[in-house]
């Protein structure tokens, strides 16, 4: 039996169910249940397998007593992925569960989507649903085709960007559980895996690769339900409840360069959901939160709006006419007369505010003080996430963790936003925004799981501020903040908190090496954080060099340029005026796309050279992480998209000074004082700038 539909062939046997659309070939063994993905160019992940459980029992579709494959089961579909098929295999345990394979296969595509259903007669429930497993103690799960597979590095992905927490690339042997997604490649080649979930409806997904040997896989596990430190939970992930239970979709995907295929899975989240829609350009401005911390007040904020319109718009500081003066944490010191009237002077000076809030944190030591606007119904510790017992969860980042399902939370929300709006403010800087994903008991008894809560709030926040409400466009950045579900706001900050010093830097770009797909596809920007050129208030200040790397990184991240200095300091000023007067750099930050890394890392560290290619042309950012001692280095044009055997232009965007032509076969040589980074221009083949 052959199916074909659009350019996808789906060929039965009595052993085999088989898809194929010429790239990639997907094959259930009906006999077995195990199914498997090969390419054509000889990469596979073979021996897999689906599962769910309920307490201590556990439903592998390896081990069921049939497999069976339905013709009738085989739709056409037509959607953002192109055309393509989707089928079903179903897995067979009589009397107990019902475990339905359900596969996604498109025309041309290099990926394709698996989930697995599990349906029993009575309702059931569930917290943990695996899709994607493999289990062997010999061999490996991954194949890179002839000649590959010696060293795989696999890459774990954090949940969110609070505590500092990095991403990371782990050399086998090794044991890692990413969030949400992972790539599995060989760091020289650059061919890679990449899988993850691209539904966040109700899971937190979680991805295990396990190797004991030097470039083999034997164990791998993709499944809903993981809950944890790295998902800041301390009680289990909430349990799916009906006849029928889904795992999230995910995607599975072989690529000739690992980084081309984690820029396909942000794309294809975006099909499924499509990031927050921004017509305005990059956001230029300046935020207090590193320049004074909790000292914000009148005058701080009104003199940063000064200087601003007086010393650097009129350098070209500023995208499309628009530079934004935001408040941070403890605006709230201000009275309401300071705070219109601060709103007022921004206005004046032809820019527009911001403002900071966190909507899913209790921050008071008291949960049972009234909740503010709501007449003394509620006290705090009724809106406070709680465990089976009843108990309030424990802090996270030194605050509560409110329930984002409950009513008066969502009224909180509400009510504060218009406050924003009616005062003026344009832009929002949302914080601790993971608090509002824990796992927890929530108000709704049908919402069940930390992500369907998180999703409720976030929807509120999005609605409350969308155009068609407010009348005007109004930005919305993340701060802290899982990186899935997207969708609810434009920025989203890539790391933590980062400042001016060179650790500062490679911590930032720590997240560029491994993030940079998120610009563009799951968030219109990625978000640097506010860019420290001389000096934040909680550390000593920076270099020369220190600053202008910082700058720098901030440059190539995607990005969003707000400024993190007391001006009021000769220093910071000076440092501004000079560096932010260099409109070729400020070109490439209007631009709004994020640099590629040139090469991975190891383990939790920092890429240091990082590429934006282009018609004839390429920029490269290269840095240097060591404060105390210089560095060279050479970088293989071949390795930064350079082609063969042509006449090169380099040019220090920095400096501004041309460097002798080069020709393809020779490298790119750098010499790097401590703590410094350097911007070139290349352009090949006769390229203009």
């Amino acid at each position: 039996m052959e199916i074909r539909e659009a350019s996808v062939r789906l060929s039965r046997n009595e052993r085999n169910v088989v898809a194929d659309n010429g790239r990639i070939r997907i094959e259930t063994d009906l006999a077995t249940g195990e199914f498997s993905f090969r390419w054509k160019d000889g990469m596979a992940i073979t021996g897999l397998f689906g599962e769910a459980a309920a307490g201590h029992r556990r439903w592998r579709t390896n081990r069921s007593m049939e497999h069976r494959f339905d013709p009738q089961s085989v739709e056409s579909v037509a959607d953002g992925f192109g055309r393509g098929i989707r089928w079903t295999v179903e897995h067979v345990m009589p009397g107990t569960i019902l475990l339905r394979h359900r596969f996604w296969c498109y025309e041309e595509l290099p990926y394709a989507f698996v989930e697995l259903e599990a349906v029993r007669s009575e309702e059931w429930e569930t917290n943990d649903i695996s899709p994607l497993a493999a289990l062997q103690n010999d061999g490996t799960v991954f194949h890179f085709g002839e000649g590959g597979g010696r060293d795989v590095r696999v890459l774990f992905v954090p949940f969110d960007n609070d505590k500092w927490v990095r991403y990371a690339s782990y050399p086998l042997p090794a044991s890692v559980e990413s969030c949400e997604t992972t790539a599995v490649y060989e760091p020289e080649s650059r061919k890679g895996f990449v899988l993850g979930s691209v539904t966040h409806d109700f899971w937190k997904t979680g991805l295990r690769v396990e190797g004991a040997m030097p470039g083999e896989i034997s164990r791998l596990r993709v499944y809903g339900g993981t809950a944890g430190l790295h998902t800041r939970d301390t009680v289990p992930h909430g349990a799916a409840r009906g006849t029928a239970i889904a795992s999230p979709r995910i995607f599975v995907g072989a690529f000739d360069d690992y980084r081309a295929g984690l820029e396909a899975y942000g794309r294809a989240n975006a099909v499924i959901e499509p990031k927050l829609p921004w017509s305005g350009g990059v956001p230029f401005g300046w935020n207090s939160w590193s320049a004074v911390m909790d000292q914000l007040d009148f005058e701080t904020y009104v003199g940063a709006a000064d200087f601003l319109c007086g010393e650097l718009q009129t350098r070209g500081f500023e995208n499309d006419g628009t530079v934004y003066v935001n408040f941070d944490a403890f605006w709230s010191k201000l009275s309401r007369e300071q705070l219109a009237e601060a709103v007022s002077k921004v206005k004046a000076n032809g820019q527009k505010p911001g403002i900071y809030f966190t909507p899913f944190t209790f921050w008071g030591q008291d949960p049972d003080v009234p909740v503010e606007g709501v007449s003394g119904t509620y006290t705090y510790r009724d809106l406070l996430l709680k465990d089976d017992s009843g108990e309030i969860l424990p802090r996270l980042a030194g605050g509560c963790a409110l329930d984002p399902s409950h009513p008066a939370v969502l009224e909180r929300i509400r009510r504060e936003l218009k406050r924003f709006v009616d005062l003026g403010f344009d832009y929002v800087k949302l914080d601790f925004l993971s608090h509002g994903a824990l796992e927890g008991k929530h108000y709704l008894p049908e919402v069940r799981s930390g992500i369907q809560a998180y999703r409720m709030g976030m929807a509120a926040i999005r609605d409350a501020l969308s155009p068609a409400r407010v009348g005007r466009p109004f930005f919305i950045n993340l701060s802290i903040a899982p990186l899935f579900p997207h969708g609810f706001a434009h920025g989203r900050r890539m790391s933590c908190d980062v400042f001016g010093l060179i650790g500062d830097t490679e911590y930032l770009l720590n997240a560029l090496t491994y993030g940079w797909w998120v610009n563009d596809t799951l968030y219109r920007f990625n978000d640097p954080d506010h860019t420290v050129l001389y000096k934040s208030a909680n550390q000593q200040p920076s270099r020369p060099n220190e600053g202008r790397s910082r700058l720098t990184a901030s440059i190539i991240a995607g990005t969003s340029l707000l400024l993190g200095d007391d001006f009021r300091n000769e220093e910071a000023a000076r440092r501004a005026r000079e560096w932010l007067a260099k409109g070729g750099i400020l070109d490439l930050a209007r631009k709004g796309v994020s640099f590629r890394p040139a090469e991975s890392a190891v383990y939790g560290k920092a890429a240091d050279v990082f590429v934006l290619s282009g018609d004839r042309e390429c920029h490269v950012a290269v840095f240097n992480f060591d404060g105390g001692a210089p560095a060279r280095k050479r970088i293989p044009f071949g390795r930064i998209g350079v082609p063969e055997s042509c006449e090169v232009r380099v040019t220090d965007m920095w400096d501004g000074a041309d460097a002798p032509a080069f020709t393809a076969k020779d490298a790119l040589d750098v010499t790097l004082q401590p703590a410094e980074a350097k911007l070139y221009h290349l352009r090949f083949d006769g390229g203009e700038s």
